[in-house]
């Protein structure tokens, strides 16, 4: 009679528990190694980067919130960042602390940033200009003629010209810090 081995219950069990140990170590170090890839990831810059081009600004006349009528061209001889955004975007609402914060920082210097509300009355604008304390000229293009004139249907969407009007940087989507403070100021200072 041959004796054939037949692994007992309890070893079946032992190697069972080791088994599903060290799956859960893997499971353990799985969730872990994506936590620590995820918060890496929120500390990166996803902003978009300026495109750098070199065309005339449009012509563009609006209305301020005031309802007087404003233009471009008035500018001339400054460096204008234009922002086309709307109160409902949230990348819009996002960039506008950033924005606030780098038009304050270089407005001595010949700076001015136009941020060009697209489609809203002039009512919900006040009440976001309210909310995030803005200083930086505020226009209003309920026909979204700015959209028309830059040639995008974008929000938001950012151009600086130079001093002598013509477009030189092209943002599609929300600016960072980084990213102003890396492109702007070479415009700034030229």
């Amino acid at each position: 009679m041959t004796n054939t081995a037949q692994p007992s219950l309890g070893r079946f069990l032992a190697l069972l528990m080791i088994g599903l140990g060290l799956l859960a170590i893997g499971v353990v170090f799985l969730l872990l190694s994506d936590r620590t890839a995820n918060a890496s990831a929120s500390l990166q810059d996803f902003s978009t980067i300026p495109v750098k081009v070199d065309y005339p600004a449009p012509e563009l006349t609006l209305t301020r919130l005031d309802g007087a009528s404003v233009s471009l061209e008035a500018y001339r001889g400054q460096v204008v960042l234009v922002n086309l955004w709307a109160t409902w975007c949230p990348p819009c609402r996002e960039e506008m602390p950033t924005l606030l914060a780098f038009y304050e920082k270089y407005k001595s210097n010949g700076f001015v940033l136009v941020a060009i509300d697209q489609g809203e009355t002039v009512d919900v604008v006040e009440l976001f200009v309210e909310e995030f304390k803005l200083t930086f000229p505020i226009w209003l293009d309920e026909g979204n003629l700015a959209g028309r004139k830059f040639n995008t249907m974008n929000l938001p969407s950012s151009y600086v010209i130079d001093r002598n009007g013509r477009v030189k940087l092209m943002w599609i989507g929300g600016i960072s810090e980084k990213n102003l403070e890396s492109y702007v100021p070479d415009v700034i200072m030229e």
